[in-house]
């Protein structure tokens, strides 16, 4: 019974509690020894297969849409001050200057020195946005046209 449970649980890739035998089957199941003895008992459905659980996520989904409406939102709800609330948190927009830099570097815009310079600069969080940096890029002498900085904008 062993044998076939783990067999069961390989083919329908399942854990070995969502394998069940019907009990009527039993002597059909102990005489299974191959996969395709198992494959054939499962189709006939000797061989039952639970489903898996999925959590529901309704009531999430309510409350998503109620604070989108505004409720829950009040300053009895909130724990921290409005700096601490909502602000960009500080690895969120260096991973996203650090992208800027990277697909300069890649397309040759800026060379290995300029590169360093640039990400030392941003590592000590000097430019508060993209744009910020972009601007200092472009005033450093890199020629950045208007559509690759909207382009890089949106990286």
């Amino acid at each position: 019974m062993k044998l076939v449970k783990r067999i069961a649980k390989k083919i329908t890739k399942k854990g070995i509690n969502k394998i069940k035998f019907k009990p009527i089957a039993i002597e059909d199941i102990k005489k299974a020894l191959t996969r395709e003895d198992v494959k054939k008992l499962i189709k006939d459905g000797n061989i039952i297969i639970k489903k898996d659980k999925h959590n529901l996520s309704f009531h999430s989904k309510v409350l998503k849409y109620k604070r989108k409406q505004g409720r829950s939102r009040g300053p009895g709800r909130r724990k921290g001050t409005k700096n601490a609330r909502g602000v960009i948190s500080y690895m969120k927009k260096i991973r996203a200057q650090r992208r800027i830099l990277k697909k300069l570097k890649n397309e040759k815009m800026i060379n290995n020195e300029l590169f360093k310079s640039f990400n030392k600069l941003v590592k000590g969080n000097i430019f508060a946005t993209k744009i910020s940096l972009l601007n200092h890029i472009k005033s450093n002498g890199v020629n950045l046209s208007d559509e690759k900085i909207n382009e890089l904008k949106h990286i």
